[in-house]
């Protein structure tokens, strides 16, 4: 009898000892979440006071500065760097923008610096720069909808 209640005692705590385990490992992957985090280009003023106005050239800027984040050829040739501040409460939740700067580039005919803007949130208002969808017009097709109109439809 004893030797049965030793042995429920000890799987009772060999039980607790898994379960404690698992708790442990599942919320160990939420220690030391920070849901702060940058995308996009870091900005350095150190580098920034080196790009000079009337100056500096494309290669230069290119080799101080990296690949912009996006072109323009639109009414002069532009160079964009991006940066965005996201935050996500949660691991598993979408990130949402929380801060945005955006560093132009303006060249002239010559490829020399024309002009350096920084702009940010209060410039503008929050756009997506790649949007992986594209929004279309029209009625949205449906259940009943559908049913309805191929009732009575024979073919």
């Amino acid at each position: 009898m004893r030797q049965g209640f030793r042995a429920l005692h000890k799987a009772r705590i060999g039980a607790l000892g898994v379960v404690c385990l698992l708790a442990g490992a599942s919320l160990s992957g939420c220690i030391g979440y920070d849901g702060d985090f940058d995308r996009g280009y870091v900005s350095d003023q150190r580098t920034m006071d080196q790009v000079k106005i009337g100056a500096t050239t494309k290669p230069q800027a290119l080799a101080l500065m990296g690949t912009p984040s996006t072109t323009s050829t639109v009414g002069g040739d532009a160079w964009y760097y991006i940066a965005q501040k996201m935050q996500r409460p949660l691991a598993f939740m979408p990130a949402t923008m929380t801060d945005q700067n955006v560093i132009a580039l303006y060249f002239d005919k010559s490829g020399k610096v024309e002009r350096i803007a920084n702009y940010g949130m209060k410039d503008g208002q929050v756009f997506d720069f790649v949007s992986r969808t594209t929004p279309t017009g029209g009625a949205e097709p449906n259940f009943l909808g559908n049913m309805f109109k191929n009732l009575f439809r024979f073919s």
